[in-house]
């Protein structure tokens, strides 16, 4: 029997509704379209007032910790992160910094971005691929950014845009598909066990 794929999107995105969710959600249902998974979205801007003051994991509430716990044990990850000030948010780093550092190991991580205009777009190479190569993360080869003009009351509308997000998900569905077998093997042996 194979389980489905835990799929997790993360967005940095810090107001409701958001870009950076909208752009993720797209990412989910693209995938979920394609492989069996169960899909969960983390909104770091509702989780804001329990996860700045924390400095260890320790002091951080149940609700981030089971979120925290979500990102550890996907199968697949999305990030999506609004540019602020040339970079990811704080708060979407201080979130990562909490992951434990092998936690990532070989997991597939689809990349994207969104920012007021095309100048931010190298945040997914300059930015999110050091932060997940850190985590020995397995970063797709084809990231998605997204500028305010390509959505329309939160929703992607920009066919350009759409498209990429779509050839981004068809390049990574190899590598998702080795994923679902390999977890589907692992949840074989237990059994077996």
């Amino acid at each position: 029997m194979t389980r489905p794929l835990r799929l997790v999107a993360v967005s940095g995105g810090l107001q409701r509704p958001s870009k950076s969710a909208a752009l993720a959600e797209h990412l989910l249902d693209l995938i979920a379209d394609e492989v069996p998974c169960e899909q969960h979205l983390v909104e770091l801007g509702q989780l804001a007032p329990q996860l700045a003051g924390a400095v260890w994991r320790s002091q951080l509430p149940d609700t981030v910790e089971r979120e925290l716990a979500l990102v550890e044990q996907a199968d697949i990850l999305v990030v999506t992160t609004p540019v602020y000030r040339g970079s990811y948010t704080g708060l979407f780093k201080h979130f990562f910094d909490f992951i434990h550092q092998d936690a990532l190991i070989d997991k597939p991580v689809l990349l994207a971005a969104n920012g007021g205009s095309e100048r931010h777009a190298l945040i997914i190479d300059h930015q999110l691929r050091p932060l997940f190569s850190f985590f020995q993360a397995r970063t797709l080869p084809l990231g998605v950014y997204a500028t305010d003009k390509d959505f329309a009351d939160y929703r992607l509308q920009d066919e350009a845009l759409i498209e990429r997000a779509r050839l981004a998900v068809e390049r990574a569905l190899p590598l998702v598909e080795l994923m679902r077998h390999s977890s589907t093997a692992t949840a074989q042996e237990a059994v077996a066990a």
